[in-house]
């Protein structure tokens, strides 16, 4: 088990990433709406894997299960826990979208990645009415993308992280092939 607790840096946001793998291969990505908060940008890049913060005192792993409900309505029963990267990664945020996002409090992300085996049907996403309708949707549509194809479809500055989450998870896209 790797250490829970975020680095202690107040200037980042302690959040979790995760990445959704389907037997088979092919990894859950979203186009985020452009309702969804401060990072959304038009053009290309508007895709990511689900993503959330912490709250206090929620461990990480737990943060993951619940932010995957609240944004796509895929529940914890359905999962099988294959990975995590081992270490805190950190993104910045461009100056503009730092002084707009949670007003101005944090000058990035620090996330702790967790990769999970999709073992439902595909009825159960649903990013218009995540978190049983509970929650407003980040995403307006979704996918699946190959590992390699990630990096390339996210916003530039969150790329170094999605390079590294790559790196770490790409070994587990035939997860269920090895079941």
């Amino acid at each position: 088990m790797h250490d829970p607790t975020p680095p202690s840096d107040p200037s980042y946001r302690p959040c979790v990433g995760i990445a959704l793998i389907r037997p088979g291969g092919g990894v859950f990505i979203g186009r985020r709406r452009a309702e969804a908060g401060p990072e959304h940008v038009d053009g290309p890049y508007q895709w990511q894997m689900p993503q959330g913060g912490i709250d206090p005192g929620e461990d990480p792993d737990s943060a993951a299960r619940r932010e995957l409900y609240e944004e796509t309505n895929v529940p914890a029963e359905v999962l099988r826990p294959l990975g995590e990267v081992p270490d805190w990664l950190s993104y910045d945020l461009p100056q503009p979208v730092a002084q707009r996002a949670w007003k101005g409090r944090y000058r990035g992300q620090t996330q702790r990645w967790f990769a999970y085996g999709f073992l439902g049907s595909e009825d159960l996403i649903d990013v218009r009415r995540p978190g049983g309708g509970a929650h407003k949707p980040e995403f307006e549509a979704w996918r699946w993308a190959s590992f390699a194809e990630l990096p390339g479809l996210v916003i530039p500055f969150k790329r170094p992280v999605y390079e590294r989450v790559v790196q770490a998870f790409a070994g587990l896209s035939d997860w269920a092939d090895r079941a």
